[in-house]
Order: C-alpha cells, then structure tokens, then sequence
C-alpha cells in the first residue's frame, strides 16, 4: 500500500488519532449492526408466527362462511355483506432503534357489532364475521412487521458497508500511515544518534 504522507511527528500524531477514531467507529457500527440483525430476526420469527395464525384463521372464517351459504343462501350472505360499513381507522406512528425509524401502526381492536338482524343470520354467520375481523387485526400486525423487516434489512446493508470500509480500507490505511512514519521517524533517530557519536568521537 503506498503511504503518501510525509513522515512528520505531527503526521504521526494525526494517523494515529485517525486510526483510534476509526476503531472506535467500527466498534460502534459493528454494535449497531449486531443489534439490528438481532431485532430484524425477532421480527422474522414473529412474522412467521402470525403468518401460522392467519392462515389458520382463515381456513376457519371460511369454513363458517361455507355454512352460512349453505345455510341462508349466498344472495343473502352478499347482501348482509354489503351492508357491514368498512372499518379502517389507525394511526401510523414511528419508533426509533438504533437511529431507525420503524412504523408502528396504532389501532383499537373492536367488536364485531351485527349490522343485521338476528332473524335473517344463524350463529355461522356471527362466527365468520368474527374470525375475519380477527384476520384484519392480525393483518395489521403483519403490515407493521413487514414494513420495520425492510427498514432494518436496509439499515443493516448499509451499516455492513460502513464497517467493510473501515476494516478493509481506512484502519489498515492509517496503520501502514502510523508504520511507515514510526519506522522512518525511527530511522532518522537512529542517524542522528551515530552521527552525534561520531561528532563526539571526533571531539575526544
């Protein structure tokens, strides 16, 4: 590697508070690092969880959906359908880990209030109604953890090339810097100490 630096006790100086400052750098990205890939993997875990969990409440809504059909009559169940008002009331707000901002979605979980009447439904149709507002929910949730997954992920890439940086090029550069100017500060001491021994040497 070459050094383009002239070998001055100042310049030393600069190196070597150059190289502790891109240790400490490095120390500091690589905590980070470890934290947000620690914090992404839970989110993964989590992710994985209520994915479970949808499809098998899902598989259930369905299945009393499939009895309401069969039950009252496709024409009716749309119609009721049709008549329940959309409910999509939240609120995004952020949380910060590790200088990441990560989305939090803010919502109040409700019951199911029947927009029908009880005498054109059967207790299947109550039991759809509540399993696919459980599915909303946790679609919700699954939004949110998506969504932070990407910005950690996105985080984590860069923070992995800050620190590829600083290991692979700026500490093994102001190394060879602190090397080179040491080994030449090192040298012209060692001359000028056989040169005054010579000097003196001379004089006796």
């Amino acid at each position: 590697m070459a050094v383009l630096i002239a070998p001055t006790k100042s310049n030393l100086i600069k190196a070597k508070a150059s190289l502790d400052l891109s240790k400490k750098g490095f120390e500091l990205l690589d905590k980070k690092r470890n934290v947000l890939v620690k914090e992404m993997m839970n989110l993964v875990d989590k992710a994985k969880d209520i994915q479970s969990r949808i499809y098998n409440t899902i598989e259930e809504a369905y299945a009393a959906l499939q009895t309401v059909n069969i039950t009252m009559g496709i024409k009716n169940v749309e119609s009721i359908a049709h008549s329940i008002p959309k409910d999509e009331e939240f609120e995004i707000l952020l949380k910060s880990v590790m200088g990441v901002d990560i989305p939090m979605l803010k919502y109040e979980e409700k019951d199911v209030l029947p927009t029908y009447g009880f005498h054109n439904s059967n207790p299947a149709m109550d039991e759809a109604a509540h399993k696919f507002r459980e599915v909303k929910y946790m679609i919700y949730e699954l939004a949110e953890i998506d969504n932070s997954i990407f910005k950690l992920a996105r985080e984590i890439q860069k923070t992995q090339k800050r620190t590829n940086a600083l290991q692979h090029i700026q500490i093994p550069k102001y190394k060879e810097q602190v090397k080179y100017i040491q080994e030449v500060l090192e040298e012209k001491e060692r001359e000028d100490f056989f040169r005054l021994k010579r000097i003196k040497g001379r004089s006796n």
